[in-house]
């Protein structure tokens, strides 16, 4: 089964509310640790990360709260739906993450679950810090405004 070329990443799950309720400084791609049954059930596409976040357990980093549902067909040998799972990422990363959560009050937090080019499961990490109310009242203005100018362009021609 050949596949599309000009495919490329496909996105399974989608943090929308994280740009919203978090300043994004810098972003990381990891891979994750995952079970056979886990991955059968991620290319269904049905996961969601919206309460999801990223966290050291001693030198490592792990997803919490990422909810993989049941591969159906799996029966007994299925996995637990929100297990913790290890992000694979290089050392000086994980080193830049720990010091960015403990020192300078940073979280880490995943932004999408997608596979790359090669079939991998991946995962867009984002080390960002929460946005006060007046933050994202500004953002919600300036997403409005711009919503609003590109009808204005488009009825003007």
């Amino acid at each position: 089964m050949a596949k599309d070329p000009k495919s490329g990443p496909r996105v399974v799950a989608d943090n929308r509310k994280a740009r919203f309720n978090y300043e994004i400084v810098d972003t990381y791609e990891a891979g994750i640790a995952l079970t056979g049954t886990e991955v059968k059930s991620l290319r269904s596409g049905k996961a969601t990360i919206g309460e999801a976040y990223a966290g050291p357990s001693g030198e490592e980093f792990f997803l919490f709260n990422a909810y993989i549902p049941e591969y159906l067909q799996a029966n007994r040998f299925n996995h637990e739906t929100k297990r913790p799972r290890r992000l694979l990422l290089h050392r000086n990363q994980i080193n830049k993450l720990l010091g960015a959560t403990q020192r300078e009050g940073f979280t880490v937090i995943p932004l999408k679950i997608y596979f790359n080019e090669r079939g991998r499961a991946k995962v867009e990490l984002g080390l960002g810090r929460g946005k006060k109310l007046h933050d994202k009242r500004e953002t919600e203005k300036e997403r409005t405004w711009n919503r609003e100018k590109a009808r204005l362009m488009r009825e003007k021609g």
